[in-house]
C-alpha cells in the first residue's frame, strides 16, 4: 500500500470471499435446494450432483444440469423454485476466524461498514450470518439501489461516507474481486485492499492498478493499515 502517515477512520468490508468463502455459501444453498427437491419431488441426491458440477466449474446452468442428471426435466417452474429456495435460505456459514478476530479488534476503535453486491435477499441473509448488526455502522446492499448502481458504481460508497462522516483516504475498502470491487471507492480517493483467499472464486484473477495491497486473509490487515491494537 502507498505510504500514508495516518491509519484509516473507516474500514468497509465486502462479504463474499472476504469475510467467508463463497463456496461455503454455495454448498449451503445447494443443501437447501436438495431438501426442497426431496420434500416436493421425492428426488434424492440433487445437492450432491449440483456440488459436483460446481466443483467442475459449471456456472449459470448448475440447477438445470443437476436436474437433468437426476432425471428431472429442468422446467422453468422447477428451476425458478430452486433459485428462490437458494436465495432465501438462511446459510450455514460463519465468519472465518481471521475475519472475526480482525473485526472484533477494529470495531472498538474504527467505524466499520459493509458494501455488497448481489440479490438483496441472499446478501442480507449472508450479512445476518456474519452478525453485521453487531459491528457495522451501516450496511449498503447495492440490490436496494437504482439499476446500474451496483459496483463499480460509487453510489454505495458515497452512502457510507454520508453515514460515517468520513471520506477519501480516511476510508478503506476491503474486498476480493478486482473486476468490480475497487474502481468505485478508488475514484473517491479511498484506499483499497484485496483479500485473495485460497479457494475464493476470483483467486486466479490478477489485481489491477486500483488495488493498493493484497493479503491472503485478514490476519495482516491491522498492521498494513497502521492500526494499533489497544
Amino acid at each position: 500500500m502507498h505510504s500514508r502517515p495516518d491509519p484509516p477512520r473507516c474500514v468497509v468490508f465486502d462479504l463474499d470471499d472476504t469475510l467467508f468463502l463463497e463456496r461455503d455459501y454455495v454448498r449451503s444453498g445447494f443443501d437447501a435446494a436438495g431438501a426442497w427437491m426431496r420434500a416436493h419431488l421425492g428426488v434424492q441426491g440433487f445437492a450432491e450432483q449440483a456440488w459436483k458440477l460446481f466443483e467442475h466449474g459449471v456456472r449459470g446452468t448448475t440447477f438445470d444440469d443437476a436436474l437433468a442428471v437426476c432425471g428431472v426435466e429442468p422446467t422453468e417452474e422447477v428451476v425458478t423454485a430452486l433459485v428462490a429456495v437458494y436465495r432465501a435460505h438462511e446459510p450455514a456459514i460463519r465468519m472465518l476466524p481471521d475475519a472475526r478476530e480482525c473485526v472484533d479488534v477494529l470495531r472498538s476503535t474504527i467505524a466499520l461498514a459493509l458494501v455488497t453486491d448481489g440479490p438483496v435477499e441472499a446478501q442480507r441473509a449472508k450479512a445476518r450470518a456474519m452478525e453485521s448488526e453487531r459491528w457495522a455502522q451501516v450496511a449498503v446492499f447495492t440490490g436496494d439501489l437504482e439499476p446500474g448502481e451496483a459496483k463499480p458504481h460509487p453510489r454505495a460508497f458515497l452512502e457510507v461516507e454520508t453515514v460515517v462522516g468520513e471520506a477519501g483516504a480516511a476510508c478503506v475498502y476491503v474486498a476480493d474481486n478486482p473486476a468490480k470491487d475497487f474502481a468505485g471507492p478508488r475514484g473517491l480517493g479511498w484506499r483499497t485492499v484485496r483479500i485473495r483467499r485460497s479457494g475464493s472464486l476470483h483467486e486466479g484473477r490478477a489485481s489491477g492498478d486500483d488495488v493498493d495491497a493484497e493479503l491472503s486473509d485478514l490476519t495482516g490487515l491491522l498492521a498494513l493499515l497502521g492500526v494499533t491494537v489497544p
